[in-house]
């Protein structure tokens, strides 16, 4: 067993016996499918504290020749597939953190580190085959392969570090992303090469520099999207077995989703929350808000207004085609949207193209950004949202009315109101504390139409249900019409009791008090 070579299965038999395993051994079947097949390199991001390094641990230790993890599997999925016994220990692997490699290596020269230094295990086993003068890991391997006809399995972990961390040196970069062609590209010793980190692969101009690889991130995992983070059915059976509400678990940290998988859930997070019987931000509280802070304040036009969209509860189209997947080089407020999906900040839908704040834990995290930049008027609102609910479960329109006046002038620079939808965005944003208890639904089905803007309390919170509809130009009173004439307060089907309806018209003519607003409640009954 080695460090690069062949390094065993103790990184997996760890994670089997953490208090919490999740079985994601299903992601084998998936390698096992594209071995010595055109589709043999893959590249997998998604944002940290994702399951990356655990899912390379795993494949290590199903593929690493050397030892017999049959008893290690025993009872995961992967043991009733087909291909189980075909390929368990049967390659050579080669397990590179290019992290270690990059904090390791003198005078940045990453490559020539990382080839001196797996060469010297090479030597150990491969010794006869191997000259004091070979110092190509390429030349190296072809050589192997030659004498022994023993392919290789390369496992690449933070394969993007380079990029992510040396932003400014594009010689640098070009230089790695040329040693990684020439190691893995059309070379026969390579039977499958899996590298994941959280940036696709990066680009130059419209052509991947690696274009060898079939990749699977976040704005699309299509086969991988199960093994991405933990499943909806997944996360049911933890909060049985740990006692945990999983409504208000989902709040926290479901929100990623995919064409198959429409609720995905930081993996990290909900193990954490598991543990500590505390629903808390720990995957943020690994990185400094800062990085985020950057991001948010970059000069594209547009930029702001589609970040208070997304407070508001909207979600915007975003193109992510464009981006050049690295940390760098921006030229549209597209390619900062892009990048914040793949790093974890922002849901993505693939077929509507729409980008999100996926949960609460994420919505913290901008709120802290927020506050120590430049958005001190957005900041405001947030703050006096607290208030805005209290009045508006009290029924007192007036002072509902009041504050949505100074919502909007707050706000006025970034959001324009030109009809509902950009008002229904603002009312979002006013709301903002309500989803410490609520789950805010826009465009709800109802009756006989869609409900603006719905907040049904999660199932531990004793408080009513609120229905909002709202007006452009016309009156608060036909907005609570429209609830009752169109049944809206039925679509709610799994809930019973009380329920404050809304009505909010915006007259755009009216410049003192351009808001107005009606409050009523009612009760829903059981059947």
């Amino acid at each position: 067993m080695g460090i690069y070579l062949n390094p065993g299965n103790i990184g997996f038999w760890k994670s089997v016996r953490s208090e919490i395993y999740v079985d994601k051994t299903g992601l084998i079947a998936c390698t096992n499918k594209v071995i010595n097949t055109e589709e043999q390199c893959v590249c997998v991001s998604r944002p940290r504290r994702f399951g990356k390094s655990m899912a390379l641990k795993m494949l290590a230790a199903y593929y690493s020749l050397g030892c017999d993890s049959s008893d290690l599997f025993k009872g995961f999925e992967i043991e009733s597939d087909a291909t189980f016994r075909e390929h368990l220990n049967q390659y050579n692997v080669l397990f590179l953190n290019i992290q270690q490699f990059l904090i390791r290596a003198k005078n940045d020269d990453v490559t020539g580190y990382l080839e001196q230094a797996v060469i010297k295990e090479l030597k150990v086993v491969y010794g006869n085959l191997i000259t004091d003068q070979d110092t190509i890991l390429a030349e190296v391997l072809e050589k192997i392969y030659v004498k022994t006809e023993k392919q290789f399995i390369f496992l690449i972990d933070e394969w993007d570090c380079v990029m992510r961390e040396r932003q400014e040196s594009e010689m640098m970069q070009k230089q790695y992303l040329d040693f990684l062609r020439d190691l893995l590209k059309d070379q026969p010793y390579v039977a499958l090469a899996y590298m994941t980190g959280i940036l696709p692969v990066k680009k130059y101009g419209q052509h991947s520099a690696l274009n060898m690889f079939w990749e699977y991130s976040m704005t699309d995992q299509f086969a991988y999207e199960e093994y991405t983070g933990f499943t909806e059915n997944e996360v049911r059976g933890l909060c049985e077995r740990y006692d945990m509400d999983f409504a208000q678990v989902s709040s926290w940290y479901d929100g990623y989703q995919f064409r198959q998988f429409r609720h995905i859930y930081n993996p990290r997070s909900v193990v954490a929350a598991m543990k500590s019987h505390v629903l808390s931000d720990y995957w943020t509280s690994t990185e400094t808000y800062e990085a985020l802070k950057i991001y948010i304040e970059m000069d594209f036009d547009g930029l702001r207004s589609d970040i208070v969209q997304m407070l508001g509860g909207e979600r915007v189209k975003v193109n992510t085609l464009s981006f050049q997947n690295d940390m760098r080089n921006f030229e549209v407020k597209d390619d900062v949207l892009t990048l914040l999906i793949h790093l974890g900040y922002l849901g993505y839908d693939a077929e509507a193209k729409e980008t999100f704040i996926p949960n609460k834990e994420i919505i913290g995290e901008f709120e802290n950004a927020m506050s120590v930049s430049g958005w001190s008027n957005v900041m405001r609102v947030l703050k006096a949202s607290d208030k805005l609910l209290e009045d508006t479960l009290r029924g007192e329109a007036e002072s509902v009315a009041r504050a949505l006046d100074r919502a909007h002038t707050e706000v006025a620079s970034i959001l324009t109101y030109n009809d509902e939808n950009s008002l229904g965005c603002a009312i979002g944003l006013a709301y903002y504390s309500a989803r410490k208890d609520y789950r805010l639904i826009r465009e709800l089905p109802a009756g006989r139409g869609f409900a603006d803007v719905v907040f049904l309390p999660l199932p531990s919170v004793n408080k009513p249900a609120l229905v909002v509809e709202l007006k452009y130009n016309k009156t608060a009173d036909t907005a609570i019409q429209q609830i009752k004439s169109r049944q809206y307060t039925q679509a709610l089907e799994d809930y019973v009791g009380e329920i404050v309806i809304v009505g909010i018209n915006y007259d755009k003519d009216i410049i003192v008090k351009p808001h107005s607003c009606v409050i009523e409640r009612l009760m829903k009954q059981p059947g």
